[in-house]
């Protein structure tokens, strides 16, 4: 790798630590390709994404940016889960860590704040950021619901009434 392509890597990982809500950081040592794959295609579908970065490089990038703490996680054969959910990363790892033991939670950063492995599995059980919108959206919209049941109830028996009115004036 020539130094124009090292700028290039510096480069993209530092727009991924600041872009990112989470950062998890995990040893892989040990893992096939396969099993690659699939904490790549898990990721994908979670909204995350992983990368495989030169620690020496990672650390380059991670100067003056808000998750810096995790600098002290890059040694060995490390892998990065991200995402900007602050919670898809983490629950990706968190998950391929219970089916591969090879893969190794050592901690990551949510903004600003670094995570130890125990930080890293309490990200992973909060809520999503969709699953919060969609218990929000149902809270701000059973009320509603309910408010317009009870305003159309009234006015359907009304109708009724002044039909059935309406039927026995025709009648008589």
């Amino acid at each position: 790798m020539d130094r124009a392509q090292k700028e290039k890597v510096v480069e993209e990982l530092g727009q991924i630590f600041e872009s990112s809500g989470v950062v998890v950081v995990a040893h892989y040592a040990g893992l096939t390709v396969a099993d690659m794959q699939n904490l790549r295609a898990q990721a994908r579908e979670a909204g995350a994404a992983v990368r495989v970065a030169k620690n020496r490089l990672a650390k380059i990038s991670l100067e003056g940016k808000p998750c810096e703490s995790i600098a002290d996680f890059l040694s060995g054969m490390t892998v990065l889960t991200y995402s900007e959910d602050p919670v898809a990363a983490a629950k990706v790892a968190e998950d391929f860590a219970k089916e591969n033991d090879t893969f190794q939670i050592l901690g990551g950063a949510m903004g600003e704040n670094a995570l130890d492995r125990a930080g890293v599995t309490a990200v992973s059980k909060m809520p999503s950021r969709e699953e919060l919108i969609a218990s929000i959206v149902g809270c701000i919209g059973a009320p509603a619901s309910n408010i317009a049941g009870a305003i159309g109830a009234p006015a359907s028996n009304i109708a009724g009434i002044l039909s059935t009115i309406e039927d026995k004036a025709e009648a008589a």
